[in-house]
């Protein structure tokens, strides 16, 4: 007789115990159980009941409770553990309750109203490990609250805890809310619009006062306010797209680690009102505010952004939008996506200001992020000796600042170039794959940490791992230009082409700004795809001495499948100057090459007249080289002599 399977659910679970219980109920048994009973009935039923929580079973110090939505577990544990520490700060200390929570999001099977499994044990684990009225969250459960919480989580590390073999990534819970940067404005209740408009005024009257109150910036790094987009239609749907447009912009922006962008509810008591920009960024403690307008008139809608330099006050980017307004929300994703991506990454304008910033600073007045500005701008130049300029600036930022997940990353790119120029390649693809890990460890939130470590995989042939890396980066920053850059230079390589070459056209409409770089992304994608025209056409943004072994290829061999066989011959010698060993069977040696790749090589190659076959010496150091039948005979010699 088959044993029934057994029902299981992806559920979020909460565990909760008192800390200090036994000796408690040893001093004063009777008590401990009245306050506790009243704290349940008064602070948490109703938060569980509020967050629509399944209280499984209840312990005599603790509890277990289930909720389908892994935001209301932690709102939960949030909400229920500052009222009981408010409750707390008005008693003598022998009376105080005080609970330890774990929150995780997995795998669970029910059986007769109870709850098993891992999903379980590390919620349980996790409560342990808490602080005395702290919330512990996991891995899995902080990847699903990205943007969803008014609460910040903090990277705790990882632990293996017992009886679950894989270590378990760690965050806890910022209970008081605050963020590096987060203004005091953003405490005030919507509701509280008189008292809000009052607290405005004594801002905008006095930003000396705000300046004062606010923790100094942890990080150096620029910020930026969005203030709510005007509505000068006046109805209530130009309101709404307002509001939208507002909301989609501060959100999507906040996914760029690069930078801290002030909260929505900061900025929320400024709409409809008229402000001084200057004023404004004294007030919110930031270097750039993002004022717009939406207009609805005759069947279109314009929209207008400008973004204003809060030191000087004067305009530092703007640009303007007139659609159809048939479909507001295609309208208000698009242009959300333009602003962040024309703002925010690598080559943003906000980065840009800060790095004109550190170049203006004293050498001996650089920190961290400067020294991770200035490394990330060689890296763009695309130059040997800028790659190795890079690696310096970046090996000072992580010196100093042995945390910024960021600096990691583009010490990934720094490496990784270096290695494609032919210095001591195998020494720095190593060093860009160990970078890479660490940056995605460092900060399991930041998109282009996994981006990196998902081409790093890529880059020894672990390509399972490498989509599902990728894939996650897209996921975590699904309008961000860069990451899917990163998508297209690899989306062949999953056996995607024309997704890589879609990829393209969708980063040219987020960002028309596109910076140089991208070629190395954008060129070969469209290759593999078959868009030759467009491949040269990319190319034709550098120059050769920017050029990289596959950039030599994809125009030597673009060129040829175009008919353009004379440029295709020229091509290749120059391309055999700088790379001597290279052939058809080298390319096509290249890890962890899809077949569709190696067949396009294949194809190509020979047409512009590159050498079909390898060195014996070449061969000597691959495991098992892929090998073209012509090379195998020995009747194949190099088409074109250099």
């Amino acid at each position: 007789m088959s044993t029934p399977a057994l029902d299981r659910k992806l559920l979020a679970i909460l565990a909760a115990d008192m800390v200090g219980y036994s000796k408690a109920m040893e001093a004063d048994e009777a008590g401990t159980i009245k306050r506790l009973r009243a704290i349940r009935a008064d602070l948490i039923n109703p938060a569980i009941s509020q967050r629509h929580g399944t209280v499984i079973k209840l312990m005599g110090d603790g509890a277990l409770v289930a909720f389908d939505s892994v935001v209301d577990a932690v709102a939960c544990a949030a909400e229920f553990q500052n009222t009981v520490a408010a409750r707390n700060a008005e008693l003598p200390e022998p009376e105080r309750i005080v609970f330890r929570v774990g929150i995780n999001l997995g795998d669970v099977a029910l059986v007769d109203g109870d709850v098993y499994g891992d999903g379980v044990n590390v919620a349980a684990r996790l409560e342990h490990l808490a602080e005395p009225g702290g919330v512990m969250v996991s891995g899995t459960a902080y990847d699903h609250l990205q943007g969803k919480l008014d609460w910040p989580l903090d990277f705790a590390g990882e632990q293996h805890v017992k009886n679950i073999s894989r270590p378990v990534r760690m965050y806890r819970l910022r209970l008081d809310g605050k963020r590096a940067r987060r203004p005091l404005l953003g405490m005030i209740p919507r509701w509280a619009e008189t008292a809000a408009a009052a607290i405005v005024a004594l801002a905008l009257a006095g930003g000396g006062v705000w300046w004062f109150l606010q923790p100094e910036p942890l990080s150096g790094k620029p910020s930026v306010a969005v203030l709510p987009f005007d509505n000068y239609g006046g109805d209530e749907a130009s309101g709404r797209l307002a509001d939208g447009l507002t909301e989609d912009i501060i959100t999507d922006l906040a996914r760029f680690p690069e930078f801290e962008v002030v909260a929505r509810n900061s900025t929320e008591v400024y709409k409809g009102k008229p402000v001084d920009a200057r004023q404004v960024a004294s007030a919110l403690r930031v270097g750039f505010v993002l004022q717009g307008s939406i207009q609805r008139q005759s069947g279109r809608v314009r929209i207008t952004a400008q973004l204003i330099d809060a030191k000087t006050g004067h305009q530092f980017w703007s640009e303007n939008w007139d659609r159809p307004a048939e479909d507001v929300f295609a309208v208000q994703t698009e242009i959300a996506e333009q602003v962040a991506n024309r703002l925010g990454g690598g080559v943003g304008l906000i980065q840009e200001a800060g790095r004109a910033a550190a170049k203006r600073k004293r050498p001996e007045n650089l920190n961290a992020y400067d020294y991770y500005l200035l490394g990330s701008e060689n890296i763009e130049k695309l130059t040997k000796a800028d790659a190795e300029e890079a690696v310096t600036f970046l090996n000072r930022a992580v010196e100093l600042d042995p945390g910024l997940a960021r600096a990691w990353v583009e010490l990934y790119h720094a490496h990784d170039l270096l290695g494609v120029f032919g210095v001591n390649p195998e020494s720095n693809r190593k060093s860009a794959a160990d970078v890479a890990e660490r940056a995605v460890r460092l900060d399991p939130s930041d998109a282009e940490a996994h981006a990196v470590f998902g081409m790093s995989l890529a880059n020894k042939g672990d390509m399972g791992r490498a989509k599902s890396e990728l894939d996650t980066a897209v996921r975590l920053a699904p309008g961000s230009s860069e990451i899917l850059t990163f998508y297209t230079g690899f989306a062949a390589r999953f056996g995607e082409p024309e997704r890589g070459a879609q990829m393209v056209d969708q980063v040219m409409r987020l960002d028309p700004n596109y910076p140089m770089w991208t070629s190395n992304f954008f060129s070969p994608a469209y290759f593999m795809a078959g868009r030759y025209e467009d491949a040269v056409k990319m190319l034709e943004r550098m120059t050769p001495n920017n050029y990289q072994k596959w950039n030599w290829v994809v125009r030597s061999s673009s060129l040829a499948a175009l008919g353009r066989t004379d440029e295709a011959n020229a091509s290749v010698i120059e391309a055999l100057r700088h790379h001597p060993d290279l052939t058809v069977e080298s390319m096509i040696n290249e890890p962890g090459l899809s077949t569709m790749e190696r067949s396009r090589f294949i194809e190509t190659m020979p047409l512009a007249g590159f050498p079909a076959c390898a060195k014996p010496e070449a061969l000597a150091k691959l495991a098992k080289p892929v090998r073209l039948p012509e090379c195998e005979a020995g009747t194949v010699k190099p088409l074109v002599q250099p």
